[in-house]
């Protein structure tokens, strides 16, 4: 009896000892499937450890339930320290892709329950926590208005010819900031910005947009929503009365429905914004983009111009310019500012580098009326703080040394052959199907399309291919949308645009045969 039981316990342990053995020996090439290797060089081994661990789980190349080699084991295999795989487990176990179970081991988890884009969101919904304010909700509900595509940019609207940036005098200028930088420039930085760079684009704005301002004025923001956005705050209570043109901009429409202001829609027609018609007095804020109106293109007239500035005189209402594309679209004979015919300080004035230059370098500006420029620095000061100063510092140098004015002219040049070739190409593919707006758009031209085909379902197949076009209609902030495409035609080269229309008409005749 007793021979049965140790041939029965030996039995047993040679069984443990060859599944862990060949266990053992597939993690090994499990990992190694999974991009797993092992380099001298890296004193961080346990991060690739760790996401080949977490791809083979979420990739079903460990099942679940399955229980994994002990830590000294699997680091003797792998030929790594004890403590690596340590590390790696215990992050997976704070992943919740591993589950580690003391006295016994650690064992992979079943993942149908878990979102594993996101694995902490599945733990949010255990009771107990706060309600989220109105304003959260809002910007919850708000959140994707137009849609976005992770890569490629044809035909995103907005961008400039991404290609032709001088990105060697940016990382030459970037560079001298870093080897020259004193200790104590480290430190915190204005709320307003530096001093550098708000001379230097007070400067900028005398020549290329005759606009005179004092350089205290002007404020750096991370661009044009930044700037509503302390706008807003400084001067929207729920319910007040808030003027934008139809269409606009969506997401400054939805900023302002997300700070609960009350929206007042205002047409456009030839000269730009209608006023005479509006139903509401006093609003707070006239959000209006008169150099190129956005999206369709309409330049507001100078007629049109002392109108408006009359009428938020006459309501007590401040005006919101945003000259988001003024090299684009009016350097020829350009109609002066809101700002320049203001004369009671009642306009602010935004502008933005994210266009001229690339959308990633988050740098614009507005000029402040002086009786608000405290408010925003207290805003600033109290949230964001300040935008990088060694962004700040190259930009400042930027324009210092001549690179702005020399990319401006070789942008300008850039975008227009492209938007001829767009032009001539689309109108030679499509014909009259997809009719071109007559209005200068700056860097995007409006595409009509046939009303059987919404624009809104073309727009979601086109970026299913990789085309991004937004929908016209989206523009619309009433009930009375109209049909067509938002199309940015300067980011990419020639043959980029060729080929990606040539795609889009693909799926443009499947859309007429279904």
């Amino acid at each position: 009896m007793l021979k049965v039981v140790k041939v029965t316990i030996y039995c047993t342990y040679q069984f443990l000892i060859n599944t862990y053995t060949n266990l053992h020996f597939n993690i090994k090439n499990i990992l190694l499937n999974y991009g797993f290797k092992v380099s001298n060089s890296n004193n961080n081994i346990y991060l690739p450890l760790y996401k080949s661990l977490k791809s083979a789980i979420i990739k079903k190349g460990l099942e679940e339930n399955l229980k994994l080699p002990p830590t000294r084991v699997l680091a003797k295999d792998l030929g790594i320290s004890r403590s690596t795989v340590v590390k790696a487990y215990n992050l997976l176990t704070l992943e919740k892709f591993v589950d580690a179970i003391p006295g016994s081991g650690y064992y992979v988890v079943s993942l149908k329950s878990q979102n594993t884009e996101d694995n902490f969101k599945s733990h949010l919904n255990n009771g107990g926590y706060p309600k989220k304010s109105m304003i959260a909700q809002s910007f919850d509900k708000n959140l994707q208005i137009l849609s976005t595509a992770k890569r490629g940019v044809a035909f995103r609207p907005g961008l400039p010819p991404l290609d032709v940036f001088p990105v060697q005098h940016w990382k030459k200028l970037s560079n001298d900031y870093w080897r020259t930088v004193r200790a104590s420039e480290l430190s915190y930085s204005s709320a307003l910005g530096l001093e550098c760079l708000r001379r230097n684009i007070a400067d900028y704005l005398k020549i290329y947009r005759s606009i005179n301002c004092s350089y205290y004025q002007i404020v750096i923001t991370t661009g044009s929503l930044h700037s509503l956005y302390l706008i807003g705050s400084a001067l929207i209570d729920p319910n007040d009365d808030v003027v934008m043109e139809n269409p606009t901009y969506p997401y400054a429409y939805n900023l302002f429905d997300n700070l609960k202001a009350s929206i007042h829609l205002s047409e456009i027609d030839e000269e730009g914004i209608e006023i005479t018609g509006l139903r509401c007095t006093n609003p707070k804020l006239i959000y209006t983009t008169p150099s190129n109106q956005y999206p369709k293109g309409i330049k507001m007239s100078l007629k049109r111009r002392m109108e408006l500035l009359k009428w938020a005189s006459s309501n007590s209402s401040i005006i919101i310019e945003d000259d988001y594309d003024h090299e684009f679209s009016n350097l020829e004979n350009p109609i002066s500012s809101l700002f320049s015919l203001d004369k009671q300080e009642r306009v602010f004035y935004l502008g933005t580098f994210n266009k001229l230059l690339h959308p990633s370098i988050r740098i614009g500006y507005m000029i402040v009326p002086n009786y608000l420029i405290d408010t925003i620095r207290a805003l600033t000061e109290q949230s964001t703080r300040f935008v990088s100063p060694s962004i700040q510092n190259t930009l400042s140098n930027f324009i210092e040394k001549d690179y702005l004015n020399k990319h401006l002219r070789r942008v300008l040049e850039v975008s227009m052959d492209r938007k001829s070739f767009f032009l001539n190409y689309f109108k030679n593919i499509f014909s009259n199907d997809i009719r071109i707006s007559p209005y200068n758009s700056g860097l995007h031209l409006i595409g009509k399309l046939p009303l059987q085909i919404k624009d809104k379902k073309f727009s979601e197949a086109l970026l299913k291919k990789g085309i991004i076009a937004h929908p016209y209609s989206k523009y619309f902030m009433n009930n009375k949308p109209e049909n067509g495409l938002v199309l940015g035609y300067a980011s990419v080269n020639k043959k980029v645009i060729r080929d990606t229309i040539d795609r889009m008409n693909k799926e443009f005749e499947n859309f007429k045969i279904g």
